[in-house]
């Protein structure tokens, strides 16, 4: 049987636009900093894509800075300023902030402060999406970019930062959008690529797929994708509240992301699933990709109100476009079986 992928919301499978796009690129032997044809024709790529990515993400009026990933342009927007933020944040924020937002039993966060503040659009566990302030400092539109319709220019957020791989571009590429005027401190210093605010020689290749990706994610948002997506994402619910209604829906409540289901089931820890899932041939995560490897108790859960032991028996379940009806239904399937094994071992 193939194996089965629903970790959308750790990376997605590389976009063929985006394939073809970095495989032109590789053609292209110019340094892009370089004055002579074969530079330009490199330039040239570094800003096609700097133009498609401001028109997927509705930032016209807007500088954006390719950088290596959402992390670096995390750093670059916080380093250096003293913001408040809540313990639900990616670990890439939560280094810069103060961490002192309440969350309430939701997962929503309210700011009395947005111009001192930066909140999350969509939180990669949960996909509890957030209803960001107008005035807002930063926000990590990581996980929202692709899958809902956005635009930096009305929203009247500071700065916001992406990721190429979220959205069927390669990894390693990325971009801090902020809002043309706005000053930054650099933090990668020596040639002045980039405006200046990060050195070094563009990732020509990495953006071009970006870009192209970019144009495709905007695409399927028009297409209706999404729309379908979250069928598959509420047929999948509905079966396991009708035949596991001890397990907790997270977020059911509230807006989520339309391909995102946070699965809490009470006695059976998230990484025994994420290994049990795996040799069943499905890839599924307890919580974000963000530790190297290493699975832990949920801190967003905790940051919710949940307890410990219930904070460690998550499980994400995260669709894809490419994701089917049948594949869901195998999951509910293999899914349902582990839990009622684990059931059976712990009478």
């Amino acid at each position: 049987m193939a194996r089965i992928y629903l970790d959308h919301n750790a990376t997605t499978p590389l976009r063929d636009e985006a394939r073809a796009a970095m495989i032109a690129a590789m053609d292209v032997v110019g340094n892009p900093s370089s004055v002579h044809g074969e530079g330009r024709e490199a330039k040239a790529i570094v800003e096609q894509a700097r133009s498609q990515l401001a028109e997927a993400l509705g930032a016209h009026g807007a500088d954006i800075i390719f950088v290596s990933g959402a992390t670096e342009a995390a750093a670059l927007a916080l380093a250096g300023r003293d913001l408040h933020g809540a313990a639900i944040e990616h670990d890439a924020v939560r280094a810069w902030t103060r961490e002192d937002l309440v969350v309430d039993q939701s997962g929503l966060v309210a700011i009395a402060a947005p111009q001192a503040a930066t909140l999350q659009l969509a939180n990669s566990e949960t996909g509890i999406v957030q209803d960001l302030p107008s005035g807002l400092a930063v926000s990590d539109w990581t996980q929202g970019f692709g899958k809902l319709p956005l635009g930096f220019d009305w929203s009247g957020v500071e700065m916001v930062f992406v990721s190429a791989h979220k959205i069927g571009g390669p990894k390693g590429i990325g971009a801090l959008v902020i809002k043309r005027g706005l000053d930054l401190a650099a933090q990668i210093r020596g040639g002045g690529q980039e405006m200046g605010w990060r050195a070094g020689t563009e990732n020509v290749i990495g953006i071009a797929g970006f870009g192209a990706a970019a144009v495709a994610a905007t695409q399927d948002l028009a297409d209706g994708v999404w729309e379908r997506v979250a069928q598959l994402r509420n047929i999948l619910e509905k079966t396991l509240e009708d035949r596991a209604p001890s397990t907790i829906l997270v977020g059911k409540g509230v807006a989520r992301l339309p391909n995102t289901s946070f699965l809490l089931t009470p006695g059976w820890r998230g990484e025994t699933q994420v290994m049990q899932m795996d040799l069943a041939g499905v890839a599924v995560s307890a919580g974000s990709a963000c530790s190297s490897g290493k699975v832990k108790a949920s801190g967003v859960l905790r940051a919710m109100g949940y307890d410990a032991g219930l904070a460690a028996a998550g499980l994400r379940v995260s669709l894809g476009p490419q994701t089917t009806e049948a594949e869901v239904s195998a999951f509910a399937d293999l899914w349902l079986a582990a839990r009622k094994r684990a059931a059976d071992r712990a009478r």
